[in-house]
């Protein structure tokens, strides 16, 4: 038999597997087991890179003990709080000369404010000059700076022509705007009444300069840890009374979550305070029959009220950064009532990257007596006018404050 022949007779009486797949199920089967194998694979190696990380995350503490607290649901954007557009109809003055103008005050025609970097300045026409640094170089904005440098926020003016400041860390001051001498009334950092002042915030005071009422937003938090604060929402923060006499200081009011704005009514018997968390104004009274109580001036607002100012028509102006959208979805309702998944954030992110989820929206309104909303002012997304603090009405313009953009914004009332 030749080499050929020999070939033919192998292939012919080969074994032969006996099956009833045709061959297209043979390759699929064999595609399906592959495609598991994969999976499998994928699956187990995901498990080993994950697994170390939620063993991290599970052994981490938050920095953070949040409490379960209820908040109404949000009201209807309607009515005087109907959404419009009218804070874009503002100008912005100083952009990029100055960051972080929280509060603002003037004599005349001159605009005082602090400023993130630790100073006190005044504007004036398109110039600005500092008046005084409460606290030591270097100031260069940072975190790391605030508690030596100092973060001024509440400011106003006194009956004798002074500024009265609230520094965040460093305490309550007295300022010579002319001169720029600065008199520490309050420390900051000391402990009162078994707890520290950790974070002034606001400051009020009486036509005669013999009081002085300020906002102590938590014994706990510092201002450059404002979001801990706003998220662990415990009711640590007070308000308190400075005696310009007697050198005296008390606390008149306990227990509330982030007090921040205060302004004085015209009866000097009570203060009105911007309950932030909760989104509410409280009115705490500081003098006369009910000293010692407080009542709710407004509750359930559609925002996070900041600081309070007095509007030429006999009401209040509230700032507002931030809003409770009703339609739409608040994420600090939300939270409110799920602390575990508050310690879970906190553990993988920091505050920065937490203020880049928080929804851009400024409102201020005008308030009257009762809490009842006159008019309300929106920049949705906060293109024009952002991170709003405060604002102040002067000769017929709103001045708008902000604890982080780089500029004060300017409405003029006759426009809108």
């Amino acid at each position: 038999m030749n080499e050929s022949a020999g070939l033919r007779f192998r292939r012919l009486h080969r074994p032969q597997v006996i099956t009833d797949e045709l061959p297209e199920q043979r390759r699929k089967g064999s595609s399906t087991y592959s495609g598991k194998i994969f999976r499998v694979t994928l699956l187990s190696l995901g498990v080993l890179l994950l697994l170390p990380l939620l063993v991290i995350i599970l052994i981490l503490e938050s920095p953070i003990k949040p409490e379960v607290f209820t908040l109404k649901e949000p009201p209807m954007m309607k009515g005087c709080w109907e959404p419009n557009l009218k804070l874009r109809e503002a100008q912005r003055l100083f952009e990029d000369q100055l960051v972080g103008p929280e509060s603002i005050a003037n004599i005349g025609d001159v605009l005082f404010s602090g400023t993130a970097d630790g100073k006190i300045v005044k504007l004036v026409g398109r110039r600005i000059h500092m008046v005084t640094r409460l606290g030591k170089l270097p100031c260069a904005g940072s975190r790391e700076d605030e508690p030596n440098c100092g973060r001024p926020l509440g400011i106003r003016v006194g009956p004798n022509g002074t500024l009265f400041v609230a520094d965040a860390y460093l305490g309550l001051f007295e300022v010579n705007p002319t001169t720029g001498e600065a008199t520490r009334l309050v420390n900051g950092g000391q402990v009162v009444a078994g707890r520290k002042l950790s974070f002034i915030n606001d400051v009020a005071v009486t036509q005669d300069g013999k009081k002085v009422y300020f906002t102590d937003s938590s014994s706990r938090w510092q201002r450059r840890d404002y979001m801990h604060l706003i998220m662990e929402a415990t009711p640590d923060g007070r308000v308190l009374e400075y005696n310009t006499e007697t050198k005296e200081l008390t606390v008149v009011m306990e227990d509330m979550r982030f007090p921040n704005g205060i302004q004085l009514l015209p009866d000097e018997e009570s203060v009105l305070v911007a309950e932030t968390t909760m989104a509410r104004i409280r009115r705490v009274h500081v003098a006369g029959l009910n000293k010692g109580g407080m009542d709710t001036f407004v509750d359930n607002l559609p925002g996070f009220p900041d600081n309070i100012r007095p509007s030429s028509t006999g009401g209040y102006w509230v700032a507002m950064s931030a809003v409770r959208p009703n339609p739409g979805f608040s994420m600090l309702d939300f939270l409110s009532q799920r602390p575990w998944i508050k310690k879970f954030i906190f553990k993988l992110f920091s505050q920065d990257i937490l203020m880049k989820f928080v929804p851009r929206y400024s409102l201020v309104a005008e308030l009257h007596d009762g809490g009842v909303c006159t008019r309300s002012f929106h920049d949705p997304n906060g293109l024009v006018a952002a991170y709003i603090s405060e604002v102040h009405e002067h000769d017929g313009n709103l001045y708008l404050g902000s604890f982080r953009s780089p500029y004060i914004a300017k409405l003029d009332l006759s426009k809108v």
